[in-house]
């Protein structure tokens, strides 16, 4: 390989070696264009700071305050004792494929265990596979905004173009096809869905999927829908877009056991979809990642097997704080829509704080009563004036913060 680098059609002499292991100024492992263009994790980058005080009550990170329910716990070290340890099938093990096939018919959806499940390394793997086995460069892949914080970087990352789509706090972050349309994604090529809502907590009912559903087979767009939050829906049953008529073919769907089954650490998601799609995801999971962790496996398959209960009560715990944060922050003069899934709510401040930037009033926030809350450009520019405050921690906790805030408020 020649000493020299090519760089904007130029020449740059490598540098001496005697400068050290990156010349002096780093240009050896200087990042890839696509990677340099993605800032860090809005998320990740406020809490740093949070991390450093004692008195900090967090409301920020999407983490369980539960632990995995027992007989997950005690079939992942049971496991371990017997000495299961190897690889699995790239695809998972059949056992736990079968299990997840039988789960998922709660929602109306139907997978062939063989050909249309991929176990992955948590749901974020399956998203990011998902992303690089379908998304060609140039490619436009629309995004609802304000939504997780992974997807913009994950489509950058595998060559296409983010288009938004903006929703609204006035109309309780409803996607419709009016918004589509505005947006442009008749357009576009890509579709991500992402119901129950991170960060707003929005949910879509029957004819509001019905109506999206509509528009992506009219515009014949390729759909991920990321369900994550699927099995924490508090008002109704959660509805998926894969089980509408002619949807089934083109979506690929995304679950996992990390926010339902508080098995974050565990990392095990998986994805669903006809037989091509899995195959295509297969390949690439097969040459990165070889199979999820075994030791989790055997966890899933536990808590698919004897935690219906756990996660029920879990669920009625999150509804519990859902009501009281909603109505705290109410109280306290803050508009918020009433969150019908996940653990959040998604505070308005635009008119409270310091010009109306969210970043700054959560930054306030954090000095001035040791509250932390991400502000809501972490999940896109259609978060901007809001906050993501998470109720997946304790209610004595819950109640502080709130008690905190209204002395924030009060005092600004």
């Amino acid at each position: 390989m020649s000493g020299d680098r090519r760089t904007d059609g130029g020449t740059e002499q490598a540098p001496d070696a005697e400068a050290g292991a990156d010349g002096g100024r780093g240009s050896r492992f200087a990042p890839a264009d696509r990677v340099a263009s993605v800032p860090p994790s809005g998320i990740r980058e406020f809490f740093e700071v949070a991390e450093k005080r004692d008195d900090v009550i967090s409301l920020g990170v999407g983490e369980p305050d539960f632990t995995a329910p027992w007989p997950a716990r005690s079939a992942a070290v049971d496991s371990l004792e017997r000495g299961r340890t190897s690889y699995t099938a790239n695809r998972g093990t059949v056992e736990l494929r079968r299990a997840i096939a039988e789960r998922v018919t709660r929602y109306g959806q139907s997978y062939d265990p063989d050909e249309e499940i991929l176990v992955t390394t948590g749901a974020s793997e399956a998203v990011d596979l998902a992303f690089r086995a379908f998304v060609n460069p140039g490619d436009t892949v629309a995004l609802p905004t304000p939504t997780y914080v992974s997807y913009e970087p994950g489509v950058r990352f595998a060559g296409g173009d983010p288009l938004p789509v903006h929703t609204h706090h006035e109309d309780d972050w409803a996607l419709t096809p009016e918004s589509l349309y505005d947006a442009g994604v008749d357009e576009a090529d890509v579709l991500v869905l992402c119901y129950p809502n991170n960060p707003t907590g929005a949910t879509m009912d029957a004819d509001e999927m019905d109506a999206v559903a509509d528009f992506c087979r009219e515009h014949d767009l390729l759909v991920i829908a990321d369900e994550i939050y699927a099995a924490l829906t508090y008002d109704g049953d959660h509805e998926s877009v894969a089980t509408r008529p002619g949807m089934r073919e083109r979506t690929v769907v995304i679950n996992g056991f990390s926010k339902a089954y508080a098995m974050t650490g565990l990392r095990l998601g998986y994805a669903m979809g006809p037989p091509e799609a899995v195959a295509a995801m297969t390949k690439v999971h097969q040459y990165t990642m070889l199979s999820a962790p075994t030791t989790a496996q055997h966890a899933a398959l536990a808590a698919l097997d004897r935690c219906d209960d756990d996660v029920e009560q879990m669920r009625r715990e999150y509804d519990r704080r859902r009501r009281y944060v909603v109505s705290r922050l109410r109280e306290v003069g803050l508009d918020v829509s009433e969150p019908g899934g996940a653990f959040y709510a998604f505070p308005r401040v635009a008119d409270v704080a310091p010009d109306g930037d969210a970043r700054a009033f959560a930054t306030e926030l954090l000095d001035a009563e040791g509250v932390a809350a991400v502000p809501g450009t972490a999940f896109g520019e259609g978060g901007e004036g809001h906050i993501r405050i998470s109720y997946a921690t304790g209610l004595d906790d819950l109640k502080e913060a709130m008690a905190r805030l209204e002395r924030f408020l009060a005092e600004s």
